[in-house]
């Protein structure tokens, strides 16, 4: 099986939590297209287009199961490898007080591993993904 670069993030879904950051880090206000995603699996191409179609898939589908992989755009990884060091604590104190964010882990080891992860990426030419169960 092969092993990957990741970060666990259990919970910070892209859009939402991670948006926010990315709108912190920006200096920008918040808003559900700050991060826009696009589902590499299961393939879209594959997707149900009806009711119909949805139900006459099998229990085991991965549209029904996950999970669920979402490319982040070049644009959200080269923000979050910019971040520099002297505004981690200042970016983590105010994305770990985001409502939605509560229960989460500590919000400053989540950004830096993030924007570590980033810097490897954009690094290597590589996007970042988010994995996540339906």
């Amino acid at each position: 099986m092969p092993s990957f670069d990741a970060v666990e993030a259990k919970g910070i879904d892209p859009v939402v939590i991670l948006g926010q950051l990315i709108a912190l880090a920006r200096e920008i206000p918040y808003g559900l297209d700050v991060v826009r995603t696009a589902t590499v699996y299961p393939p879209p191409e594959g997707a149900p287009a009806t009711v119909e179609e949805w139900e006459a898939l099998p229990e085991d589908s991965p549209y029904k199961e996950g999970p669920v992989i979402e490319e982040l755009p070049a644009d959200v990884r080269d923000t979050l490898a910019g971040i520099p060091e002297s505004r981690l604590g200042e970016l983590a104190e105010r994305w770990g007080q985001i409502e939605e964010f509560a229960g989460f882990p500590p919000a400053l080891r989540v950004l830096a591993e993030l924007r570590d992860l980033a810097r490897r990426a954009r690094e290597e030419g590589e996007m970042l993904y988010c994995r996540f169960c339906v």
